[in-house]
């Protein structure tokens, strides 16, 4: 070409059509990654995003088993009403079908101050998990929109729901995806995809490969748990607690601690009518319904609500009440707790179980209190166990011996001691674990220069996921059988757990000054559905790990019963030798699992 402008300006065209027409595909300029995760990762704001290219995961029949999934916009696009679908996994002996697969879309809260002992600062952190429809209705969920009424504006729908998902460039967000393995499902490898699409016809897949093994997990948890009940969704929703409206929530509540193999507490509009006089009057209608709830929820542990005729506090700033020695109420309260456990035999279900005593003695007077309840509840019903929330040590040397009146023990985590523990669990006692707020061992404990600066698996949003899954690995470790929480609900700052996730306590600090402690996410590991757009639960990334933690210990369980447990101990030991020294490393937890449904694979051979 004679003209090298001309020249020039051909080659210049040449290269923008070149740039322009490249293919998306290319490195910086994708314009959807999807990135897998496991159940006990998560994306921190700044951190970068590691994971894999195809999603594998592994479990046993009528086992729940959860992966994430990272939807990210390239460096150069922006996704708009970006959609997920899920195929269903299909295998050479049959297929798991997409209705037993759960998708969620991770919503972040404001961590605004740390928790004592934090491993995070402070900032955004995924928790609360957005169904992407309705799970009581089947439909979707109304977005929320402003309408006009005729007597002005108001807000409908959902504040906080999964759709829309509209990312700019370098956004992303995570989804939640519970894969449910059916009991009539054979073993073998199941394969699907998971594709995410967005405008412009813009789409991309990753790969989904499932193992399912050949055993299958019990209906009923053999881990014992009770992690309270859900007084405040009165006040959230505004409704009155005797309401049918609030039975039909409460229910919905209870039926998803049951789908995460925790024991949901029973509902009081089920129990018998407590009369007067101690008495009970057994209601037909009633009794039905409890033993439909019983049945569908696949309840292992019936806790016995305490009586009404006496006062069952811990609070050691108040004097003794005057009908604690009342002899009218005590035979009121002997009568209660007599009838009722007739009632539970009757029935069946006196086996496991067990009157929640009293809560946290911390005094000679609470000691003594606790002594006095105790005998009620033995000379009236001898074979109801008693749940006191203490550790297996006396809190001073000189206090009164509880042995005769606690047959459940319950230390906080940073409280456990090995040797007192066998010496209770030998003594045809049994030993639960609880945690709250960040306690650590206190000066009494028996190793106390020892374990002064370790921590254990606290529970809180700025931690990592692995301390919800550890506490049933190290509940083993110590032949500790049942896990206590305070509550799933508790939402006690008027700004609701989507806005302050944080139970704060206050103190007086230096200079007469009040401090506050914050323990973010403390007793909140379900966000009321009510700003989500339906009647019902919002469950947590927090509370799905818990599950996975008691799903594994039904692996222990099993190979117990065919008389593998040095087997177990063996792996056990890997993870968590000691109360204070567990690892935090989720896939070394994942290869150990993996091991022990191996071992269980090899017995059926």
């Amino acid at each position: 070409m004679k003209n090298p402008k001309l020249l020039f300006a051909v080659l210049f065209f040449i290269l923008i059509l070149f740039f322009h027409c490249a293919p998306k595909d290319q490195k910086n300029d994708i314009p959807i990654r999807l990135t897998a995760l496991n159940s006990m990762q998560r994306v921190l704001d700044g951190e970068p995003i590691s994971g894999k290219s195809s999603v594998e995961i592994k479990a046993a029949r009528n086992e729940y088993e959860a992966f994430q999934l990272v939807i990210s916009a390239g460096e150069y696009n922006h996704l708009q009403n970006v959609k997920v679908e899920i195929s269903d996994l299909e295998g050479d002996n049959g297929k798991i079908a997409k209705g037993n697969i759960e998708m969620f879309r991770t919503e972040n809260v404001h961590i605004r101050n740390s928790s004592p002992r934090a491993d995070f600062e402070s900032g955004l952190f995924p928790d609360p998990l957005l169904p992407f429809i309705d799970p009581l209705s089947g439909d979707s969920i109304i977005q929320y929109q402003r309408k006009e009424t005729p007597s002005g504006r108001k807000y409908i729908g959902a504040k906080y729901s999964a759709y829309p998902i509209n990312l700019f460039p370098g956004q992303y967000c995570t989804i939640w995806v519970d894969v449910y393995i059916p009991k009539n499902t054979n073993a073998g490898t199941y394969t699907g995809s998971l594709k995410v699409t967005a405008d412009e016809n813009i789409s991309s897949i990753i790969p989904i490969s499932l193992k399912v093994w050949n055993f299958t997990l019990p209906d009923v948890a053999t881990h014992r748990t009770h992690l309270g009940h859900f007084s405040l969704i009165a006040k959230v929703w505004g409704i009155d607690s005797h309401s049918e409206r609030f039975q039909d929530i409460e229910l919905q509540f209870c039926k998803e601690l049951a789908k995460h193999r925790v024991n949901p507490p029973i509902p009081h509009s089920l129990l018998p009518q407590v009369n007067d006089d101690g008495s009970l009057t057994i209601i037909p209608e009633k009794h039905e319904k409890l033993k439909m709830y019983i049945e569908e929820t696949h309840l292992v542990d019936f806790e016995v609500s305490r009586t009404k005729f006496m006062t069952n506090t811990s609070n050691s700033s108040s004097p003794t009440p005057e009908n604690q020695t009342d002899p009218i109420a005590i035979e009121k309260s002997k009568r209660y707790y007599r009838e009722m456990y007739q009632y539970l035999k009757e029935n069946g279900w006196e086996e496991r179980a067990y009157l929640y005593l009293i809560d946290e003695p911390n005094s000679v007077k609470d000691y003594n209190q606790v002594i006095n309840l105790a005998k009620v509840a033995m000379e009236a019903a001898p074979d109801l166990k008693r749940l006191v929330v203490e550790q297996t040590y006396k809190h001073d040397p000189s206090w009164p011996d509880l042995d005769s009146s606690i047959d459940i023990w319950c230390p906080l985590f940073g409280f456990i001691d090995r040797k007192s523990i066998q010496d209770k669990i030998a003594n045809g006692d049994e030993v639960w674990s609880y945690t709250a707020l960040v306690q650590p061992a206190p000066p009494y404990h028996p190793e106390y220069e020892k374990l002064k600066d370790k921590n254990p698996p606290y529970w809180h949003i700025d931690r990592p996921l692995i301390m919800y899954r550890i506490p049933t690995w190290l509940n083993r470790q110590y032949d500790i059988n049942g896990l206590l929480y305070w509550t799933t609900a508790g939402w006690y700052d008027d700004k609701g757990p989507w806005l302050a996730p944080a139970l704060a306590h206050y103190g007086e600090g230096g200079m007469g000054h009040t401090t506050a402690r914050y323990y973010n996410g403390g007793g909140i590991l379900l966000y009321p559905g009510l700003e989500a757009g339906f009647d019902g639960p919002v469950t947590s990334i927090r509370l799905k790990n818990i599950r996975e933690g008691l799903e594994d210990y039904e692996y222990f369980a099993i190979l117990e019963k065919e008389g593998y447990g040095d087997f177990v101990k063996e792996m056990v030991d890997e993870i968590c030798p000691e109360w204070w020294d567990f690892t935090q490393d989720p896939e070394t937890l994942l290869k150990v699992r993996e091991q022990l449904a191996m071992k269980i694979e090899s017995l059926k051979k």
